[in-house]
């Protein structure tokens, strides 16, 4: 039995992965890769994404990341790495995220004690992460963790993400729920993309949506206006909860009391980054 409160893992990952999650909306990134050669927004993420995993081909990428189209992500890889490195890459990536934080969060938040703790606490909530069947998190935690306490926060919120991301794909199979099926349902509790940023940025069409849409309702999973079921809420439920058991041991092993710790600097940082606009406003919603 955990040691911790109810779902108490669950947020502290959702304070510190938005403000991880910052730098792939953020104009930095595209003035960094574009600095590098790489100035397809869609090439720049798979790149900046993908790059602690080496050159790595579609068929990588698409399976790691879960929910894009394939053909989109077949577009820029890897014809991407004959423009930059992996290395080259992942040097942009934090070049971007060191800009993106100090525009947010600004100097004085950067340079704070309470940041320095929190990546103090983040680092040690990741020692307990493993890597056994997570790829994105097994590749991130072979980078070196930053020097300047800002960019090693974000670095251990990168694999704190990625832990809790690579366990979310296997319950998203256990569900039987495929890429789409998963946006689809996941935007259907209110807390997803919108349908028009999915569209926009997953490369899939609305007849590709529509479809899944149709094979969710063959199982009672979404009603005809497309809100989520009975059923449908307890599954989403259920994969929420497989998460929480794949994800729990950094958090144990981080204790209670700083969880809750980590938890509360890590809200604050980001209440800070929502309010200098970190993200688009027409991203989540069921538009």
């Amino acid at each position: 039995m955990s040691s911790l409160p109810p779902r108490a893992g669950r947020r502290c990952h959702n304070a510190l992965n938005p403000l991880h999650s910052t730098v792939y909306f953020s104009p930095d990134l595209g003035t960094e890769m574009a600095g590098i050669g790489v100035e397809d927004p869609n090439a720049a993420y798979f790149a900046a994404r993908s790059a602690a995993m080496g050159a790595v081909g579609p068929g990588t990428v698409a399976a790691a990341f879960y929910n894009f189209n394939p053909e989109l992500i077949s577009r820029h890889l890897p014809a991407v790495w004959d423009t930059a490195s992996p290395e080259t890459v992942l040097a942009a990536r934090l070049r971007a995220a060191d800009a993106t934080l100090r525009r947010l969060l600004g100097e004085e938040v950067v340079a704070s004690d309470e940041l320095a703790e929190a990546a103090e606490l983040a680092l040690r909530a990741a020692q307990a992460c493993t890597r056994h069947a997570r790829p994105l998190y097994a590749a991130h935690a072979d980078l070196p963790v930053p020097a300047e306490p800002h960019l090693a926060y974000w670095h251990a919120a990168t694999l704190l993400r990625e832990h809790r991301g690579d366990a979310h794909l296997a319950a998203l199979l256990l569900a039987g729920l495929d890429p789409l099926e998963a946006l689809v349902s996941h935007t259907a509790t209110g807390k997803g993309m919108a349908p028009r940023w999915i569209l926009a940025t997953r490369g899939w069409r609305r007849a590709d949506w529509d479809a899944a849409q149709d094979r969710l309702r063959e199982r009672g999973l979404l009603d005809a206006e497309g809100a989520l079921t009975e059923t449908g809420t307890a599954l989403r439920s259920e994969v929420e909860d497989h998460t929480d058991r794949m994800d729990l041991a950094p958090y144990e092993h981080l204790g209670a009391k700083g969880v809750e710790r980590l938890t509360e600097l890590g809200r604050g940082f980001l209440l800070t980054a929502f309010a200098a606009g970190a993200f688009p406003s027409d991203a989540t919603g069921q538009g």
